[in-house]
């Protein structure tokens, strides 16, 4: 059966970029696909510039991503803070002349258990490099640290879905790379053009809710 790495994205303030520009700043409810690539490419040492290592990373995993608590209430916390910006830039790209007010939002006290699904070979070098990271990781933000080391276990189990099952709290929504049974879709802007700095594709996330301890997987309402 195929192996599975198991992460514990947790701390106490967790900030995961939607689609912005400069004047504020949202966050998603969940870890989306170019953060954890980023938390990953950080941990391996991979350079900005290094694009052709940023496409394999890319190609050659997928995620599945519990957000641990109650699955009847899966909105986390959001804080909202506010910074002062010079030399912001306008939608049309030009610098604006004056500071502006850019607002924040940030994650608290929340957890996230994700899976990382591999080939094996890719597995061992994230691995090690989770263990010991080249870069510090950080939940988004620089200033939001995790509170405990990303890596909880590699776990061997039919899918990914099952490899979630004896991590605790097991319940949550999950959003997933690929269909779940009765899922629905959501639209999300987080797949990293890597030839283009800092510009993103839309993909389809799955959003379900499990109790993995019924093995049920169901619908949100």
């Amino acid at each position: 059966m195929p192996e599975y790495l198991i992460l514990k994205l947790d701390g106490v303030m967790q900030s995961w970029g939607e689609h912005t520009y400069e004047d504020f700043r949202p966050t998603l409810h969940f870890p989306g696909r170019s953060a954890l690539l980023g938390l990953l490419g950080a941990c391996l040492g991979l350079d900005r510039r290094a694009v052709a290592e940023q496409q394999a990373l890319a190609a050659g995993v997928r995620f599945l991503v519990r957000a641990d608590g109650d699955p009847t209430r899966p909105e986390p916390t959001l804080l909202v803070d506010f910074h002062t910006v010079m030399d912001a830039r306008a939608v049309g790209g030009k610098v604006r002349a004056n500071p502006v007010v850019s607002r924040r939002e940030y994650l608290c006290d929340c957890t996230f258990t994700v899976v990382v699904d591999a080939a094996p070979e890719l597995l061992d070098r994230l691995e090690n490099a989770l263990k010991r990271p080249y870069y510090t990781p950080f939940l988004g933000r620089r200033s939001c640290p995790p509170s405990r080391p990303l890596l909880e276990s590699r776990v061997v189990a039919a899918d990914a879905v099952e490899a979630l099952a004896g991590v605790p709290p097991c319940c949550g929504q999950l959003y997933s790379d690929e269909d779940l049974p009765g899922s629905l879709p959501l639209r999300v802007r987080d797949e990293p053009l890597l030839v283009r700095h800092r510009q993103f594709a839309s993909r389809q996330v799955y959003v379900s809710t499990q109790d993995l301890e019924e093995g049920d997987v169901s619908e949100q309402d």
